[in-house]
């Protein structure tokens, strides 16, 4: 069945594209350029497609970049806070309504291309600050949808999220599993040159890959 994937570029992304691939998926990666400046994550987006031999569109949404200021992710003027990924510090990183944006772009192509599912890497770390990761939102949205598309959606059509109950620990063990380039991807908010090692999303890297007992080939600042 074909698949329009919502990939970033990042570990749980990627690791999902992987997993979709394993089971028989025929997927079109979309990615998201909204400003963020951690753009470099859609390199490791590229590489990821390249990969699996799939088709790729990043969609470029810099146009409304400006009516998301005063996250850490697209307003330089909020610094994206260290520490671990729980901290109530970390509401600095919510981008409003970036899934419902994402999904909502993701769907379209879907209908437009005939394809059978959506698909997000979302799981249960995000649910601690973004509420547009959460079991109910996820839930929501295909309902609205259903209306939404209604008459123009292939039947059976499924809103894909197979982390949404799991934790990063076992990502990692399933990117292991299924010889995802860990390398490859990107999870530092900070978009340097390499990951900074202190931001939420790399202490979240880190301890998911120690726990899930993989070898971190991650080159980080500290």
């Amino acid at each position: 069945m074909t698949c329009i994937s919502i990939v970033s570029g990042g570990l749980d992304s990627v690791t999902m594209a992987y997993w979709l691939a394993n089971e028989g998926y025929v997927q079109r990666l979309l990615s998201f350029d909204y400003g963020q400046r951690h753009v470099k994550e859609l390199e490791s987006a590229q590489r990821c497609a390249d990969a699996l031999n799939v088709a790729h569109t990043v969609v470029d949404l810099h146009s409304v970049t400006p009516l998301l200021w005063g996250s850490s992710l697209t307003d330089l003027a909020v610094d994206v806070p260290d520490g671990h990924y729980a901290a109530p510090s970390m509401a600095a990183t919510v981008v409003p309504n970036r899934n419902a944006i994402m999904l909502s772009i993701a769907y379209a192509a879907a209908i437009a291309d005939g394809a059978y599912a959506v698909a997000m890497g979302v799981h249960t770390g995000d649910h601690f600050i973004y509420p547009d990761c959460r079991p109910d939102f996820i839930k929501r949205f295909a309902a609205m949808e259903r209306v939404a598309a209604e008459g123009h959606i292939v039947e059976g059509f499924r809103l894909l999220t197979p982390f949404l109950k799991v934790d990063k620990t076992e990502i990692a063990r399933q990117a292991h599993l299924l010889g995802v380039p860990i390398a490859d991807t990107w999870s530092c908010y900070k978009g340097r040159e390499v990951h900074c090692g202190q931001c939420g999303t790399c202490v979240e890297r880190k301890e998911a890959l120690h726990l899930a007992g993989v070898a971190d080939p991650t080159e980080y600042m500290a």
